[in-house]
């Protein structure tokens, strides 16, 4: 799988005017502010290996099909899966 940006990712709602009053232009840099965080949040995971690796295992086929016939005989509580992470991060 590849992934790749189209765009500048550099251009965004920063370099539009703002107009109207200093609420609407408070409101408007929360917005940029967000904006520009979600870009970069989407950018980090795009280039970030793990990411890359755990978005291709999410998508194959054989493990949506093993999702979906997933019951409540598979379901482990909060304890038990502490205690699985907690031997295999050993």
């Amino acid at each position: 799988m590849h992934i790749t940006t189209i765009g500048n990712a550099n251009t965004t709602a920063a370099n539009a005017p703002v107009r109207g009053s200093s609420e609407a232009s408070a409101e408007s840099a929360r917005i940029r502010n967000d904006v520009d965080a979600a870009r970069n949040t989407a950018l980090s995971a795009l280039n970030n290996d793990r990411f890359r690796v755990m978005l291709e295992q999410i998508t194959d086929p054989g493990a949506s099909g093993a999702l979906a016939t997933m019951n409540s005989e598979n379901v482990v509580d909060f304890n038990t899966a502490l205690s699985r992470y907690a031997e295999n991060s050993k």
